[in-house]
């Protein structure tokens, strides 16, 4: 049951943060529309690498993933757009997956980080509450920069297209 409840909530945030991204181009998607170098396609690169890190780190995988200390997972430079929303799908399914395989309990240790060269072991519990944090927050700022970009906001996207 919590298994399922915390799923849920990640997903509901996935969601969110997916309504951000509906209709948009390439175009739109590169475009910085705020004095942050945010835009929703890097953090739609951004959320990828997350998901991939975590599923990474809950899979116990040797090394670093791919990317976890690199600033240039922000920076999404207009490449096929729609290729990254299936990225970003297929790296949410493989994070259920690997939640859904191990005990909430479980401790796993993530890698190592120039501020944190011993880091304790993290429940996959834990992770999981991480990514709802961290998957939210970027929903909002998507949210910012989608409304800056067109006027659409999630509240009105999911009024407007359901």
């Amino acid at each position: 049951m919590e298994l399922d409840d915390l799923l849920h909530e990640l997903n509901d945030q996935r969601d969110t943060f997916r309504v951000t991204m509906r209709g948009l181009t390439t175009a739109d998607a590169v475009k910085r529309t705020t004095v942050s170098e945010l835009t929703l396609g890097g953090l739609l690169k951004h959320l990828t690498w997350c998901e991939r890190g975590w599923t990474h780190v809950l899979t116990e995988q040797p090394g670093r993933p791919r990317g976890w200390l690199d600033g240039r997972q922000y920076v999404w430079n207009g490449d096929d757009f729609e290729l990254l929303l299936r990225s970003y799908d297929e790296a949410v399914r493989a994070t259920d997956e690997a939640v859904r395989t191990a005990s909430l309990d479980k401790g796993v240790r993530p890698p190592s980080a120039p501020w944190d060269p011993n880091p304790e072991p993290m429940s996959v519990r834990r992770i999981v509450l991480h990514l709802i944090r961290e998957t939210a927050q970027h929903a909002g700022h998507a949210d910012i920069l989608r409304e800056s970009l067109d006027g659409q906001s999630t509240t009105a996207s999911l009024y407007e297209w359901s």
